[in-house]
């Protein structure tokens, strides 16, 4: 089995990428995401000053996944420069590319933030517009429409233009149309799209009665979310066909990550199964991934992606690949 795929330019070992907070940007656990499978690594958000986050409980599991109100904790980007270079050296020879991440308040400073993280030369930069414009009268997320998407968009690519570092935006699901958000940002420049961020929820203490999470409302991640995820990529696929897509949602076993590649998804973003098969488990998924590849004659991703675009008649019914089952 060929696990290589190709995105934005570049070969990946393995259509698994890290997701970005999972192991921070602490450089040997994103070291050892790179040597255990991961075609590429997302380091943990960064914005323009130190934020030290909420106070806990910040994160529980409640059931059908986590919920989590970390609140960006983050050393601001200044200091994440140095801990990104150094992941960087770390990561070339193994042929893994860095994404960095980035967030902000305003669309200047999503620009300034950029620029700052590009001294760093990652290799991609992730945007995540899911947190609230406080420029904004009842502080939207810049995901919430398409306007405001395409704006931060366009500050991004305007202020990495001198380094040609490309662009993956990444979109929220609590939206009337993630299609046409999809839309706007590739046509302000988006070069890739990751699909999706957590979906906002609360879980409640019945002793109490009061939310569990200090922040009381947080962002849900892990299996119940996957099925959100994958009709969320579906439909980017649809809206945006030449645009490469990471798939990300509640992935914990290798047939999940099949069945993002099958919604249209390039590549696959990975942080639930850390959780719930711990430290070891993106080479279990590397592996149960060759195995249903093996099981069903398939020799490289590209023959498995956007599968479930294609339009079957009855006759064909019979003799196409069978769906994973879910987990």
């Amino acid at each position: 089995m060929n696990m290589q795929i190709s995105f934005l330019g570049r070969t990946l070992p393995t259509p698994l990428i890290l997701a970005s907070g999972i192991w921070g940007t602490t450089v040997s656990l994103l070291t050892r995401a790179a040597q255990s499978g991961c075609g590429a690594v997302t380091a943990k958000s960064c914005g323009p000053t130190p934020r030290a986050g909420h106070v806990n409980p910040s994160c529980i599991e409640w059931g059908g996944g986590l919920i989590n109100a970390i609140g960006l904790a983050n050393p601001g980007v200044e200091a994440e420069v140095a801990l990104l270079a150094k992941a960087k050296n770390e990561l070339t020879p193994l042929g893994v590319p860095l994404i960095a991440s980035i967030f902000a308040g305003t669309y200047a400073e999503f620009g300034q933030v950029a620029a700052t993280a590009a001294a760093a030369e990652p290799d991609f930069l992730e945007v995540n517009i899911s947190c609230p414009n406080v420029g904004s009268e009842f502080g939207e997320p810049f995901a919430g429409n398409p306007e405001s998407a395409a704006l931060v968009t366009q500050q991004v690519k305007q202020a990495l233009r001198p380094t040609n570092i490309p662009v993956i935006i990444k979109l929220a699901p609590n939206v009337p149309s993630i299609a046409r958000i999809a839309r706007a940002v590739v046509e302000a420049g988006a070069d890739a799209l990751c699909v999706i961020n957590t979906m906002p929820g609360m879980v409640i203490d019945l002793e109490s009665g009061q939310p569990i999470l200090a922040n009381r409302s947080g962002g849900l991640s892990g299996p119940a979310i996957k099925p959100i995820a994958i009709k969320c990529v579906y439909d980017v696929r649809k809206a945006c066909p030449d645009t490469p897509i990471i798939g990300t949602g509640g992935v914990t076993h290798g047939v999940d990550a099949v069945e993002m590649l099958m919604a249209g998804a390039d590549a696959v973003g990975v942080g639930s199964a850390i959780y719930y098969r711990g430290p070891n488990a993106l080479q279990q998924l590397v592996n149960e991934m060759e195995s249903w590849a093996h099981a069903h004659g398939i020799g490289c991703w590209a023959e498995v992606r956007g599968l479930a675009h294609r339009e079957l008649t009855y006759s064909e019914n019979a003799s196409a690949p069978p769906v994973p089952s879910a987990h």
